[in-house]
């Protein structure tokens, strides 16, 4: 059965060793391998905006790997058109964390390219991306302007030159997005969903979500990270065409998914960016857990993107300081299982938030 191992916490160092032990990913690992790491370093902005792979979960694999006695790892991006890889590695912490480590960073912008032919259509691909025995994709969990999310599938867009992003973009993304994960291999996945963005690639409107999660499946680490943000996996056109090309199963049903906890589950933050403080005032927090928080606000994101938000018939009640309260209301998580309207789980996910809630303004609006 597939796997899919998800590890709640704030700390990579203690959540990255247990997923991949999990995962028994040391035995796929040779010491003489070559081995790449593709984070998502679309932008020069820090992690805390929710754009790119946060430095201290790479940091964590590297550590892992060589530990396994892995030498020849190197870190491999090449950012979005018009920003510089360059200033991407600086900034977003990769320099000093290359230096302090002994890898390589390769900016793939400028690389030389080798064209490959999948079902007709010419793929034009940085040549040092295929070049590695082992490559571990560590994206951002966050929603996408265009394709509604980023996460593993779409994060090898960074092996290929400007011109050819530019191509994918007059394609429609999501056919070309498929093809490209047939020809560039993620022998494993690391998703950074510790802080990602509600709406934006390019972040904006953080929100801490405290949490990686772990899979060899691509497809199934995908259909994972869409239910996250509150989408139906196949509904999101890459995915269903990358699993009907077999580069992967978005079956969650047949995927086993382990859930493992590193450390004490941290308090929320009280919301910051304008979309999460807009989504905010429809929820009435005590003492909620910061993965629960993060999931309604994904799904009032999800909510809003449809036009239904303005139909939720009160606020949404979330956190321990509801545990044994008994009466009318709606609440998410267990703490508020008393309520009137409750949807039970320590955490729900986002996608059984966001249609509960929908149902909600359904009743309300009498359908």
């Amino acid at each position: 059965m597939n796997k899919l191992i998800v590890v709640y916490g704030t700390k990579p160092q203690e959540m990255v060793r247990p997923a991949l032990d999990r995962l028994k990913v040391k035995d796929s690992l040779s010491p003489n391998a070559r081995i790449g790491i593709k984070p998502n370093l679309v932008v020069e902005k820090p992690s805390s905006s929710g754009a790119t792979t946060t430095p201290e979960l790479v940091e964590a694999i590297i550590v892992y790997l060589q530990e396994a006695g892995c030498r020849d790892i190197t870190i491999l991006e090449s950012s979005a058109i018009g920003h510089s890889t360059k200033r991407a590695f600086s900034v977003c912490g990769y320099e000093e964390l290359a230096s302090r480590y002994g890898v390589k960073l390769i900016d793939l912008k400028h690389d030389r390219t080798q064209t490959i032919k999948v079902q007709g259509l010419d793929l034009c691909v940085a040549g040092r991306a295929l070049g590695f025995d082992y490559l571990i994709n560590v994206p951002v969990l966050k929603a996408h302007c265009q394709t509604q999310l980023t996460c593993a599938l779409k994060n090898l867009k960074g092996c290929l030159p400007d011109d050819e992003k530019r191509r994918f973009h007059r394609l429609g993304l999501h056919r070309p997005i498929a093809l490209l994960n047939t020809v560039v291999r993620s022998s494993l996945v690391v998703v950074d969903a510790l802080c990602g963005d509600l709406t934006f690639e390019e972040g904006g409107n953080p929100v801490p979500m405290n949490r990686i999660f772990v899979a060899y499946d691509p497809v199934l680490a995908d259909a994972y990270a869409a239910e996250l943000l509150g989408y139906e996996p196949r509904s999101i056109a890459y995915i269903r065409l990358a699993e009907e090309l077999g580069v992967g199963s978005a079956d969650l049903t047949r995927a086993e998914i382990i859930e493992l906890q590193a450390g004490e589950r941290t308090p929320a933050l009280p919301p910051v960016s304008p979309l999460a403080l807009e989504l905010g005032r429809w929820v009435e927090e005590r003492a909620a857990c910061s993965i629960c928080y993060g999931n309604l606000l994904h799904a009032l994101a999800r909510l809003k993107e449809n036009g239904s938000l303005a139909a939720l018939p009160e606020k949404i009640k979330i956190g321990q300081g509801f545990k044994g309260e008994v009466g009318s209301g709606v609440g998410v998580g267990s703490c508020t299982v008393g309520l009137t309207h409750n949807l039970p789980g320590c955490p729900p996910r986002t996608r059984e938030m966001a249609l509960f809630l929908e149902s909600l303004t359904r009743i309300r609006k009498g359908n």
